[in-house]
């Protein structure tokens, strides 16, 4: 295992987070303090109303809430590596603000209809204005990053190349995952999906927190990261594939969705490898028409077909058996780290990935 510091020096007696700290780190008030951070990162205010206006959009989809797993993470790993969870609030609300500029870009890129329980925003003010508000959610984000220089309790250039790294990882994904439905590719096997949300959701869902939390420690990331956390982000995503086919599930976005823009799925991968030869000619016609020309009727049959041959119940399997995977071996990288209290209770949230209904 790799826990030397980040500078090179012996771990040795580096000071383990408070006994406070590491079993309240993840603690109920944690959502909303990110959420404020993330808040405090973005403009209010302007003399000119349209720009205030501007400003407000940019607040837009921070303000529609959310559980902030992704900066819990970083917080938690950084007291887990025996580090300051305080000074992780930043790190982390810049890995929120992150994926709140690529949730609008990914809505755009969908045509998704909603976002958190609300049209999405190109919906409401058109694509053009939404990719800008993305786009200028994107410099907030790399101002915060920028204002953590100064800071001896960690390599600031460490946690900036590491977001560089897993944005790159991220394009990378999402190119594989616009780029099939654009080509009308639906010869997309399980392989090939779980190498897509590896690079989609992987990194900056599991992989990119616990390494931010390690740099933000001053410690150097144990390479294990990177193998078992690619198992439990795609396990994560497969479950999120599995809710949105799920009635009645909350997951952010509207069900079936999908299906309506033609995902490429673990659930869809396995149909396409049982389904009948007429079976999978009327899925693939069905896919492959455009957002507005599906039907209610349309998207049923697919989930009878889905149904008929145990796409749901397999991909959920999948999830399971990845899941477990990657929670024993970060178990057992995580019995090495110094603050015990908190890498517990990061383990024990990481396991609720899997396992979540909203």
């Amino acid at each position: 295992m790799s826990l030397g510091r980040a500078d090179g020096s012996n771990p040795d007696g580096a000071p383990d987070a408070s006994p406070e700290a590491s079993s309240d780190v993840l603690g109920a008030d944690l959502a909303g303090r990110l959420q404020a951070a993330v808040l405090a990162a973005l403009p209010e205010r302007h003399d000119d109303p349209d720009l205030e206006r501007f400003y407000a959009l940019l607040r837009d989809y921070p303000a529609r809430g959310g559980k902030r797993l992704r900066g819990r993470f970083v917080v938690a790993a950084t007291a887990a590596h025996g580090g300051d969870p305080e000074r992780a609030l930043r790190p982390a609300a810049a890995l929120e603000l992150f994926q709140n500029w690529v949730l609008v870009h990914d809505d755009i890129e969908d045509d998704s209809d909603e976002r958190r329980g609300a049209p999405a925003l190109h919906r409401q003010v058109g694509v053009p204005v939404a990719l800008n508000v993305g786009d200028a959610m994107h410099v907030y984000m790399w101002a915060l990053l920028l204002d953590l220089r100064g800071d001896p309790g960690f390599d600031a250039d460490a946690i900036r190349a590491e977001f560089v790294r897993l944005i790159h990882r991220t394009a990378e994904g999402q190119h594989l995952d616009l780029t099939w439905v654009h080509e009308g590719r639906f010869a997309v096997g399980e392989a090939d999906y779980l190498r897509m949300v590896t690079l989609k959701t992987s990194w900056y869902t599991v992989i990119g927190p616990l390494r931010l939390g390690a740099h933000t420690s001053g410690r150097t990331p144990d390479a294990g990261f990177e193998a078992h956390g690619a198992r439990l982000g795609a396990a994560f995503q497969i479950r999120d594939d599995v809710l949105n086919l799920t009635p009645g599930a909350t997951i952010g976005k509207e069900f079936a969705g999908d299906l309506y823009e033609g995902k490429r799925t673990l659930v869809l991968a396995h149909l396409f490898a049982h389904a009948s030869r007429a079976e999978a000619d009327e899925a693939i016609a069905l896919l492959a028409r455009p957002r507005s020309a599906k039907r209610p009727e349309d998207v049923a049959r697919l989930l009878a077909l889905i149904d008929r041959h145990g796409s749901l119940c397999h991909a959920q399997d999948v999830a399971e058996r990845e899941a477990a995977a990657a929670l024993a071996g970060l178990r057992e990288v995580f019995a090495a780290l110094p603050g015990r209290a908190a890498a517990d209770a990061l383990l024990a949230q990481l396991a609720t990935l899997t396992q979540r209904s909203a």
